[in-house]
């Protein structure tokens, strides 16, 4: 058993994000079979490129697109190098095991190869991250690296938390001990992949890296707060919250239409009565209140309420505070027709 403990809580909000991105989960895991190749490859794609820009590579993902299917392209080598190597790394991502260093160092030497001259090492000189001439965090003597990562591996291994909240604690705490001379924020990311990817195989296809890239300010601002207060609960929310929005964002694509079409086919299910019907009978009820009578989150509460709004299914009389609800159509009546059906 690991005696070492990385800094964080287990916050209601840390909670509430695990039980929201379950529940996506299992709207996305019963849509994988309408998850083509096509979209998968699409994912990939997006993946790599929105890792790489948020490291400062500017080609753009039609021009990633291009590399992947074997095209040349007018391009920096180096921007080019980082893409082919990425593409090879997540290839290889199921062979990996997130727990070994040995894994943790091969994938580093393939994410690097011919870009640094110790790719696959730990780096052997000190390094400190900068943002123009400010120092953002200077990271722990090289000195320290094999056991830091020791450490690190080893709580990994012998953890009970939840994997979401796993894989966010190691991708700050590596973050944090920055144990290569180079390409420890695209790894970190890959190895957060691999950490969900190891409790749920369709997280291999979730583009994470996009929703990162598009709020990179708050990224870099968690991992801030983190150093300086010794502990990364908030960074911990912020990934859940992303992996939520990513999770919701990667539904709307799979579904042929928009999700609010998508939903809309499946209006007779019992969250929908069920919202409907304790909205009938008790019209100034909270989105809390349902949420506990639900079991689910505040958000995903939200979610149903602006979609039944949409669909002229349900009105808001008054402010948010004080007023209520009205139901403008009757829920449809429950049916035992089609029960048992994938």
């Amino acid at each position: 058993m690991s005696t070492y403990q990385p800094p964080y809580t287990i916050t209601p909000t840390i909670l509430n994000r695990v039980a929201e991105i379950s529940e996506l989960l299992g709207q996305w895991s019963a849509q994988q079979g309408e998850l083509s190749p096509h979209l998968r490859r699409k994912n990939r794609i997006r993946t790599i490129q929105a890792s790489l820009a948020i490291e400062n590579n500017t080609l753009s993902i039609e021009q990633v697109t291009a590399i992947v299917e074997g095209k040349r392209i007018l391009g920096l080598p180096r921007e080019v190098q980082e893409v082919r190597n990425a593409l090879a790394a997540y290839e290889k991502l199921p062979h990996w095991q997130p727990t070994r260093a040995e894994d943790l160092m091969a994938a580093h030497q393939t994410l690097m190869q011919d870009l640094t001259e110790d790719a696959g090492l730990w780096r052997t000189k000190g390094v400190g991250i900068f943002r123009g001439k400010s120092l953002l965090h200077m990271a722990p003597p090289a000195s320290q690296i094999p056991r830091l990562m020791t450490d690190l591996l080893n709580w990994l291994a012998t953890t009970d938390i939840h994997p979401l909240i796993a894989g966010s604690v190691f991708h700050y705490e590596f973050e944090f001990i920055h144990p290569f001379s180079d390409g420890n924020g695209r790894l970190g990311r890959l190895w957060q992949t691999l950490i969900l990817t190891q409790w749920r195989g369709q997280m291999a296809f979730l583009p994470v890296e996009s929703v990162i890239r598009d709020h990179q300010e708050r990224y870099y601002l968690a991992l801030g707060q983190a150093d300086q207060k010794s502990d990364c609960t908030g960074f911990i929310e912020l990934m859940l919250t992303l992996l939520a929005e990513t999770l919701a964002a990667g539904i709307t694509a799979i579904s042929p239409t928009h999700m609010s079409e998508k939903m809309s086919e499946k209006e007779s299910d019992k969250t929908t009565q069920t919202i409907l019907k304790a909205l009938g009978q008790t019209p100034n009820m909270t989105i809390g209140q349902l949420a506990t009578l639900l079991g689910v989150s505040t958000r995903t509460v939200e979610r149903h309420l602006k979609l039944l709004q949409k669909k002229k299914l349900l009105k808001r009389i008054g402010p948010p505070r004080g007023g209520h609800w009205q139901v403008q159509a009757s829920p449809p009546e429950d049916s035992q027709e089609g029960h048992g059906k994938i």
